[in-house]
């Protein structure tokens, strides 16, 4: 493995590291203050400044250090967990995610002086304060990280007994009583990781423990050392008020590339995990002792299924995926030649399902729960609320959600766009909110769920509602309709996301040049989805995303209008049939309604509604459809020819966008067809039937 590879691998381990201290100091935020909780946003900080020192992040290493060592005083009592003090851990989270950023190459170093000197202030202050609560459980104590070297102490020197002095000389001015044993000793290999043992001992030496013993013998002669290797374990004696949870805690971030015993007896013998070679078992090489227990730290954590977790890179899942569709064009095409011929039905059936359950499992392997979207959230309302001074109380559900990964990478710019709408559009200011007697904070909630084979996201507030009165007269005075245009509330709504409309009255950081609700509309679209709004005035404003759960294959119903081979994507179809002449009803000049069980649904030709001519032999037939917007309608087409997965292909990136489809497909006979966008074409069908031309 390169290290470009091993770092790629620090920074992905990074973003966990990050979003573990983030979700802990939230949960921190809503009152559960736990060892468990505080521990995991410790490990978050620590582990991230363990890569960091190994990589030669300087700016990154340092900024980590003075972080943990603030957050070390809290898992030790010293430094009472305040609401304040939560809110500057979370902004020093923030600039650490910064830091980690521009690790990577990606942006520029923040200017971390001002949260230093807050972080030590911090630490001073509270230090200085008595402590009202409880003594903190035994395994959420830990002593403050001894100093990492400089980079003239990185070497992995053979020096043996200026490495004891070094580790043991001076780190404990009084001996303590000591009463467990520590043992540990690298793999065959962890150095080729970036690992470097000195940094761990130290780290070690700094809870209080004292080296005690160096193994050397299987040191080999120097014409066949290998510096990549591990050679060396070490004897630590640590003394009693320091928890096994701390020790443990120091090696998380080495993963199994470290062996490690603990126990009471000093005599105890060596774990000899590090002398097999990469490959072998280690098994045969352990030897036991009485009250030691030998296990790999941090290995790899079985997930809740029994399994074990592995990265792939995302361009191997993508090849994986286009292949996986390739495959289903071609037993579509296998099929369409075969498929007259009785003997080969039931090896066709045999493949039909090889190949959905193949094209299921590579979708589910790209699947991520949308709590990855969510994560950049509560961060920007902290920014938010800090740039306008408003109270906001962020709620989240549904984050367990899955959806395919290109879709959840597409999400962030639209939802951060409507964070910042809610926020200083639709939120109030805390005067106002008390003046309407409401509460002084608002409420934003971002949820999802599956819904009819789609996600449907859900993001709400308690603020002013929309002003509509307001919206009009804007779009008036823009030229974006006519003053005397009668429009439905919902069409009201909907003039919010015309391009250039604003309602700011001044333009600021956060907005005021009406490009954000635009945007939102445009990265919706292209995703195959649709936005809704509901909204009342004084109450609060809801948007409602609706959103395919991938962008790569589906089921769909293969149908015919005006000549054209369509796709009617299976989600939206509720049943199809053939009414009768009874079943049909005129509704004034040009709408004609369907009677289905006592309940009339608008009637939409496919034909006419994609430009196209209609069919004029017989009256076709009518699929029930639903759409999150518009409800439920019937669209008429001329037959249905078949129910087929299809692979989607982006018309936008071919061709051009086309109102009413949603992308193109490829068929079994090679012929390609349109893939509708039944939400847009029955949303388009009503609107236009609602005019007055159309009346």
């Amino acid at each position: 493995m390169t290290s470009e590879e091993i770092q790629a691998i620090f920074f992905v381990e990074c973003e966990e590291s990050l979003a573990a201290a983030e979700a802990g100091l939230l949960a921190c935020q809503c009152g559960t203050q736990d060892a468990d909780t505080i521990n995991a946003v410790f490990r978050g900080v620590h582990s991230i400044k363990g890569g960091a020192g190994a990589f030669g992040f300087v700016g990154l290493q340092a900024f980590t250090h003075c972080f943990e060592t603030l957050l070390s005083d809290v898992r030790d009592g010293s430094v009472q967990l305040t609401d304040r003090l939560i809110e500057l851990m979370l902004r020093a989270l923030d600039i650490l995610s910064d830091h980690v950023t521009a690790a990577r190459g990606q942006g520029k170093a923040p200017d971390d002086a001002a949260m230093l000197e807050e972080l030590t202030a911090a630490q001073a202050c509270c230090a200085r304060t008595t402590i009202q609560n409880d003594p903190p459980a035994p395994s959420a104590i830990a002593a403050e990280p001894a100093p990492v070297p400089d980079e003239s102490e990185m070497g992995f020197g053979l020096d043996l007994d200026a490495l004891l002095d070094d580790i043991s000389g001076d780190t404990v001015p009084e001996e303590p009583e000591l009463s467990w044993i520590v043992r540990l000793r690298p793999h065959a290999g962890a150095m080729t990781n970036g690992g470097e043992p000195l940094l761990l001992l130290r780290e070690l030496a700094g809870t209080g423990a004292r080296c005690i013993g160096c193994d050397h013998t299987a040191v080999p002669p120097l014409d066949r050392l290998d510096l990549s290797q591990g050679y060396l374990g070490w004897t630590f004696e640590v003394p009693a008020n320091v928890p096994e949870s701390t020790v443990r805690d120091i090696f998380e971030f080495i993963g199994d590339d470290c062996g490690l015993a603990v126990g009471s007896d000093a005599a105890m013998p060596a774990v000899q995990i590090a002398m097999t070679a990469p490959g072998a078992t280690n098994a045969s090489h352990r030897s036991s002792g009485e009250g030691a227990t030998a296990l790999p730290v941090a290995a790899a954590q079985p997930t809740a299924g029994g399994g074990q977790t592995i990265r792939v890179e995302l361009t191997k899942l993508d090849r994986l995926i286009n292949t996986v569709g390739e495959l289903v064009i071609a037993q579509a095409m296998l099929t369409q030649r075969l498929g007259t011929e009785v003997s080969a039905g039931e090896e066709l059936a045999l493949l039909d399902g090889l190949v959905r359950d193949i094209q299921e499992s590579a979708m589910s392997i790209r699947a991520q729960p949308i709590g990855t979207a969510f994560s950049r959230l509560p961060r920007i309302l902290r920014e938010l609320t800090a740039s306008t001074g408003k109270q906001v109380r962020l709620e989240l559900s549904g984050e367990a959600t899955e959806l395919d990964k290109t879709v959840i990478e597409r999400l962030g710019e639209p939802l951060t766009h409507l964070m910042r709408n809610a926020v200083d559009h639709g939120i109030e200011t805390p005067a106002e909110r008390e003046a309407v007697g409401k509460s002084a904070e608002g409420t934003l909630r971002f949820s999802a769920e599956h819904r009819s084979g789609r996600i449907l996201i859900r993001i709400s507030d308690d603020g002013r509602g929309i002003n509509r009165a307001r919206v009009l007269a804007k779009a008036v005075e823009k030229g974006l309709i006519a003053a005397d245009a009668q429009l439905s509330n919902e069409e009201i709504d909907m003039l919010i996301f015309a391009p250039g409309f604003s309602t700011a009255q001044t333009v600021s950081n956060i907005s005021g040049r009406g490009v954000g609700m635009d945007v939102v509309r445009q990265n919706v679209k292209a995703l195959g989805g649709r936005i809704s709004i509901e909204s009342t005035e004084g109450v609060g404003t809801n948007f409602i995303l609706t959103l395919p759960l991938t962008l790569a294959i589906s089921d769909g119903m293969i149908v015919k209008a005006g000549g054209q081979t369509l796709v009617v994507p299976l989600a939206n179809v509720i049943e199809s049939l053939r009414p009768d002449n009874d079943d049909i009803k005129g509704l004034g000049a040009h709408r004609r309604m369907l009677n289905v069980r006592g309940r009339f649904l608008p009637i939409v030709p496919v034909g006419a509604a994609i430009g196209v001519p209609a069919n004029a032999q017989g009256p076709g037939v009518l699929m029930v459809v639903d759409t999150e917007g518009a409800g439920q309608a019937a669209l008429l087409v001329d037959e249905i020819c078949d129910q087929r997965q299809f692979v989607i292909k982006s018309l936008d990136t071919n061709y051009r966008a086309v109102d009413g489809v949603a992308g193109a497909t490829i068929l079994g006979d090679g012929q390609v067809a349109l893939i509708l966008d039944v939400e847009g074409l029955v949303a388009g069908a009503m609107l236009a039937a609602a005019t007055p031309e159309a009346a």
